[in-house]
């Protein structure tokens, strides 16, 4: 029984001198190429022809495990991603045997010109095909500052409040509109800068805080706190949409307990291509 994985190959004397042969990811790479040049059929369906994809080591150092954020891992190996896919298989032992698992069940994304680039590995019995785009530059300098990114979030989130929303299977009714708050803002904007800063995606801080502690220390009593965060969106108008279309950030947005709101972002300290981090900071203050 097959699930997903890679091999290597021989080395072999083409006349006088001596080549190496083809290891099994790059064959498998290759065939995957092919593949992409002439489809034929995807799920019973004709399928155009797709570019060829690069191959990408830093695609190929991904090892996936429980609750590895694909996006993440690759940023943190070096690889701004806007888009990106992962396919693993194992109990497989050949480049063709792959393919010939992979090809049925996953035709559509491997021809799917989301994705320009390519990273195939293999440990053991276990094969990953990650699929990426690069991220675009950072914005310039016409960018927003954090502040009016910030306001821009807010505008959106007032409008899906009062338009209301579903949230996966939860419909929201209409709710009041959010309130600009400058200490959930800095809170938003110190957890963005540590993410930056630090390299990693998580709601827990490097120093175990949360967002009622970075709130507090921002100078905001709460008596509700709640918080959105993304990586790797480019505008407000992107972010946004990406929170809306995820129950859990969605319905934080739709909180009818929430009465203000700040947001920020921040980039790493090199400003490298495409790396944008986002915290939303929503509460309701003491009275």
């Amino acid at each position: 029984m097959s699930k997903l994985l890679l091999l290597m190959a021989a080395p072999c004397l083409a006349g006088a001198a001596i080549a190496a042969a083809p290891s099994d990811t790059e064959e498998l790479t290759a065939m995957i190429n092919a593949f992409r040049a002439a489809p034929g059929e995807c799920q019973g369906e004709a399928a155009p022809a797709a570019p060829q994809l690069t191959s990408q080591p830093a695609l190929a150092s991904i090892r996936i495990r429980p609750g590895t954020i694909l996006s993440a891992a690759l940023e943190n190996a070096g690889y701004a991603n806007s888009k990106s896919n992962a396919i693993s298989i194992s109990g497989v032992q050949t480049p063709k045997d792959v393919m010939a698992a992979i090809q049925p069940r996953f035709c559509r994304t491997l021809l799917s010109e989301d994705y320009s680039d390519i990273g195939v590995s293999r440990t053991g019995a276990e094969w990953t095909v990650v699929l990426a785009h690069p991220a675009p530059p950072l914005p310039s300098t016409t960018f927003p500052a954090w502040q009016d990114a910030g306001k821009l979030i807010l505008e959106g989130v007032n409008a899906a409040r009062a338009a209301g929303q579903v949230c996966g299977s939860q419909a929201f009714p209409p709710a009041p509109p959010l309130r600009w708050n400058e200490q959930l803002g800095e809170a938003a904007l110190a957890h963005s800068s540590n993410m930056a800063a630090k390299r990693y995606f998580n709601h827990v801080g490097k120093d175990g805080s949360v967002v009622g502690d970075r709130a507090r220390r921002a100078g905001y009593s709460w008596t509700r706190i709640g918080e959105n965060i993304a990586f790797g969106s480019y505008t407000p108008q992107e972010v946004l949409e990406g929170w809306l279309a995820s129950p859990g950030h969605c319905s934080n947005i739709m909180n009818r307990d929430f009465t203000e709101m700040g947001a920020a972002y921040a980039v790493t300290p090199e400003q490298r291509s495409g790396v944008i981090y986002w915290t939303q900071a929503f509460g309701k203050p003491r009275q």
